[in-house]
């Protein structure tokens, strides 16, 4: 009886204690990995050639496809992935049927560390992978464990729509040293089971109010067929503040940017959300900033980006598109390079600050608020003549003229 009585005491007084060591054992102060999410211009250049592979509109239903990933672009999206979601940073190294990953994710610093250190490795199977070894902080997983968390997981992702669309179109992914293959099934039904995941109904319910709005806005300025940016601001997010009360204020401050993103772009939301065909419809009035029609275009993408993947991203993405203009397009742009810098510092405040930017537009702004003067910065240069006169991107003369660009930005009133 007394040693029952002390296997008994040891199990109700260890076992607890046992588990807090184990809880405290996976936080530590000092990262594992850290890195910046970066991305260049070569980066989104890449992923478009990607994507250029694998339109939607050349593919058959039933025909099974694959995407090949370099290392380097796996690395770059888990590392950006890991930014953006967790202030975090990871490492994949790709080996012959296995990969090596290392992540810190930033923790709320106190009773815990300040990290959480996750040091892995993954080999294939002919189901989900094994692990070959999981280190959480200090403390060692056993694999059986780790396997059997990963099982959960994937079973818990099948009841997911995002997870059952997985199920359904990937077949198969090899990992090799120099890249990721993933074979998938084309199936007509994917851009709405798509559309279905990432925008649910209350989603859809939010867009159409925003679009609502905007219809009510731009119809009174028909007869006039243009309109100014700073008119359509106040009205649209006088109702992210209302719609915001006791609920989430960035969503609604980004169902706002990204509707008027797709009008002043000449789509409209039927884009990306069917159901939007059937909607009121705003009248097609030309958007203006500055007088010019495709500042709207710049600033409002660059802002839908940056509030939805982060700044980074929009930086690179309108990086990109100035070199490839100066390829042959209208030429390399710092005005337009400032304008999407103000629309990506638009986007952060939207996320960041979200109150602060409800209030400050609903009162009224006007363009100097929120747009810097650019009338006199270089546009339309080829290639040739950017890279001569600037040295290209990164150059001595064009970094002088980004500070420049970054400090007029930096400098309006709504940046502040």
């Amino acid at each position: 009886m007394k040693l029952l009585l002390k296997v008994f005491l040891l199990a109700v007084i260890g076992l607890p204690v046992a588990a807090l060591v184990a809880v405290w054992m996976c936080f530590q102060d000092a990262p594992l990995v850290a890195r910046k999410a970066d991305i260049s211009p070569a980066d989104i250049e890449r992923a478009k050639r990607i994507i250029e592979k694998h339109d939607p509109r050349n593919a058959r239903a039933g025909t099974l496809r694959t995407i090949v990933a370099s290392q380097q672009d796996v690395d770059l999206a888990l590392n950006y992935a890991a930014a953006q979601l967790g202030k975090g940073s990871t490492r994949v190294v790709l080996l012959p049927g296995a990969a090596e990953i290392q992540a810190s994710l930033a923790m709320p610093r106190k009773p815990l560390g300040a990290r959480l250190n996750v040091d892995a490795a993954l080999r294939e199977t002919g189901g989900l992978p094994a692990f070959d070894r999981l280190r959480i902080g200090s403390l060692p997983v056993p694999g059986f464990i780790a396997d059997l968390a990963l099982a959960r997981l994937a079973t818990d992702l099948d009841t997911t729509a995002e997870g059952q669309l997985a199920n359904d179109v990937m077949k198969s992914v090899r990992l090799s040293p120099a890249q990721v293959r993933v074979v998938y099934e084309w199936r007509d039904d994917i851009p709405d089971r798509v559309r279905a995941a990432f925008l649910p109904p209350a989603d859809q319910d939010r867009f159409k109010a925003y679009s609502d709005r905007l219809a009510d806005v731009v119809d009174g300025a028909a007869a006039q067929r243009s309109v100014s940016l700073p008119q359509l601001l106040p009205p649209m997010f006088a109702l992210a503040r209302s719609r915001a009360a006791g609920g989430d204020a960035a969503k609604e401050n980004r169902a706002a940017i990204v509707t008027l993103a797709f009008y002043a772009n000449g789509r409209g939301l039927s884009a990306i959300i069917p159901a939007a065909k059937q909607w009121r419809k705003p009248a097609p009035v030309q958007v203006l900033l500055t007088g010019r029609d495709d500042f709207p275009q710049h600033f409002l993408v660059s802002a839908a980006i940056a509030a939805e993947a982060g700044s980074p991203l929009a930086d690179a993405i309108g990086f990109y598109k100035e070199v490839e203009d100066s390829r042959g397009g209208s030429g390399f742009s710092f005005n337009d390079i400032a304008t999407d810098r103000a629309g990506t510092r638009f986007g952060q405040l939207a996320v960041k600050s979200p109150g602060k930017l409800q209030e400050a537009l609903a009162a009224g702004v006007k363009e100097r608020d929120f747009m810097p003067d650019v009338s006199d910065l270089p546009e339309f240069m080829p290639e040739a003549e950017f890279k001569r006169r600037y040295g290209g991107i990164g150059g001595p003369g064009y970094e002088r003229v980004m500070a420049d660009i970054e400090r007029r930005v930096g400098s309006l009133a709504l940046f502040r």
